[in-house]
């Protein structure tokens, strides 16, 4: 087991605390194995709605990110870290004050370059947005200054 995916592991059994991100918007690790994840997130509209008084788009990217991220991380060999190129989401289903469930699954992993899918669901198990990541592998000079922090 990688170093990455040993460390992602402990941020679940609380052996390591969480980055300031997730602890910022109470994203919750329920699952972490090699190339998926799982994350839940309480919305809450008295703090993450937009004008029109459902839960922002921008949140729905936060939590999907952290999860294809994490994914991802957990497949990465020891000296290597990792950057998002790119970030599609399709927003499908408002949201309002409800828990909504983040899985990503690593589709493709490639010496540089890496496809990440995530689904988002409601509590009713409905799919609220469909998304998809591409991650760029950095390694040796690349890397430095991008190692995760626990």
């Amino acid at each position: 087991m990688s170093k990455a995916l040993e460390n992602l592991q402990k941020l679940i059994s609380g052996e390591i605390s969480p980055p300031p991100i997730a602890k910022l918007l109470g994203l919750k690790f329920v699952h972490i194995e090699y190339g998926r994840s799982v994350f839940e997130m309480e919305c809450d509209t008295e703090k993450h709605a937009n004008p029109m008084g459902t839960i922002h788009g921008g949140i729905l990217c936060d939590l999907a990110d952290v999860a294809m991220g994490t994914a991802y991380n957990s497949t990465l060999d020891d000296g290597e870290t990792f950057t998002t190129v790119e970030l599609k989401i399709n927003f499908l289903k408002p949201v309002c004050n409800e828990k909504l469930t983040a899985k990503a699954e690593v589709k493709k992993r490639g010496k540089s370059v890496g496809l990440v899918h995530c689904d988002i669901f409601n509590e009713s198990g409905k799919l609220v947005a469909y998304l998809t990541s591409t991650c760029m592998t950095l390694r040796g000079e690349e890397a430095k200054g991008h190692e995760v922090k626990n």
